[in-house]
């Protein structure tokens, strides 16, 4: 018996449809090379604390267009934490990204949790850290917590902070914000609420 077209149940199945449809196009960009990346072409400022939407743009971009490099470079750095403390690291990880799924459903679901994600998305990333702190610390798994997910973040972020756009880098990030392709940052910042910023 087909359930009545407007219940939970079916909303629900429409809403994972329309993400399975999401996640089928996406595919990530190439790695970009090292010189491009840090070494002598890369350049560097930093960034105008004044103006914050400017700097925020300078994030999102930079996020979208060195994603590969950011989970190359996160992934090295938890697999060394993983080879000393694997069982504190898998705790850690099980945290933040439950979290990180309580606040996105809430997102979706509470419209004054929706716009304050859409207007204060480092505020919320914040939260969602800080909160995974308070909750390891009882567990014990704080400084996996901090040197294994909390500062491969926090590297990312520098990087995407001071690394100045090429015009390279702002054409990807256009292909990208018109839809001819998806990819796992896009996602991932989409469900911060900041994909109206990226590509712009």
């Amino acid at each position: 018996m087909r359930p009545p077209p407007f219940s939970p149940r079916c909303i629900l199945g429409k809403q994972v449809s329309y993400r399975l449809v999401k996640m089928a196009g996406v595919q990530p960009p190439p790695l970009r090379s090292l010189d491009d990346f840090v070494l002598s072409s890369a350049r560097f400022a930093v960034p105008d604390l004044r103006d914050l939407d400017r700097w925020n743009n300078r994030i999102i971009n930079n996020l979208l267009y060195y994603q590969s490099n950011y989970f190359l470079s996160a992934l090295g750095f938890l697999l060394l934490v993983a080879y000393f403390q694997p069982f504190q690291l898998l705790v850690g990880a099980m945290v933040v990204t439950l979290l990180f799924l309580g606040f996105v459903w809430a997102a979706e679901n509470q419209a004054p949790i929706r716009r304050f994600r859409r207007n204060h998305p480092a505020a919320c990333v914040l939260a969602i850290l800080l909160v995974s702190y308070l909750l390891l610390s009882v567990v014990g798994g704080v400084a996996v917590f901090l040197f294994g997910i909390a500062f491969p973040i926090l590297m990312v972020l520098v990087h995407a902070s001071v690394r100045l756009r090429s015009l390279k880098n702002k054409l990807e990030n256009k292909l990208e914000s018109i839809g001819l392709k998806r990819t796992p940052m896009g996602l991932l910042l989409e469900a911060l609420g900041q994909e109206q910023e990226a590509g712009s």
